[in-house]
Parts: structure tokens; sequence; C-alpha cells
């Protein structure tokens, strides 16, 4: 019986929370956790998201993630696609200006 808890214990620890998702912008690439603040993730691909309010209410931080509109300051890192072409370049992020 032990061993069934270990087993459910290892697969939450590798779950769904700790799957990466492929970003890219200006020829960068990164990997980042699903979930995370894309905020963050933008930082970290050299993009110079402007912010105003920063609870995501006035829109100045629209980021365009794989042709989908979020708010930058308040979304969070989307999961990763199944397609094997976006995995391999990544989700194109933009500023929406």
């Amino acid at each position: 019986m032990p061993r069934l808890f270990v087993t459910a214990i290892s697969l939450l620890a590798v779950g769904p929370s700790c799957a990466q998702t492929p970003l890219s912008a200006n020829g960068k690439r990164i990997e980042a956790a699903a979930g995370s603040s894309l905020m963050a993730a933008c930082n970290k691909l050299g993009l110079r998201v402007p912010t105003n309010c920063k609870k995501g209410e006035c829109g100045t931080c629209t980021v365009s993630v794989g042709g989908k509109l979020l708010r930058a300051c308040t979304a969070k890192v989307p999961p990763a696609p199944k397609l094997k072409s976006v995995l391999e370049k990544g989700l194109p992020v933009k500023v929406a200006r």
C-alpha cells in the first residue's frame, strides 16, 4: 500500500503544472512554465511591455501570444500547444499596439 502512495505523489510532482511552454519573439526562444507570469516571460524574451494600471483594466499591456490577445500584467503563460511545428518554433509573442 505505501508503494501506491509514493506513486501518486510522484505523479503529482510531474503533473501539468510542471509543463513548459515554448515562447519566441524577435528570434529569441525561451521555455516558460505554463501558468507562470506572462509579464515575467515577456521580460525574459527581451520584450518591453508598457504598463499603466498593472491590474489589466486599461489594456496598455496587451500582447499577442500565438494570435490570442492577453493582458500581460495579469495573464498567465498558456499551456504548450500540441502541434509539433509550433512546439519547435515556440508560440510567437508580440506587443499589441
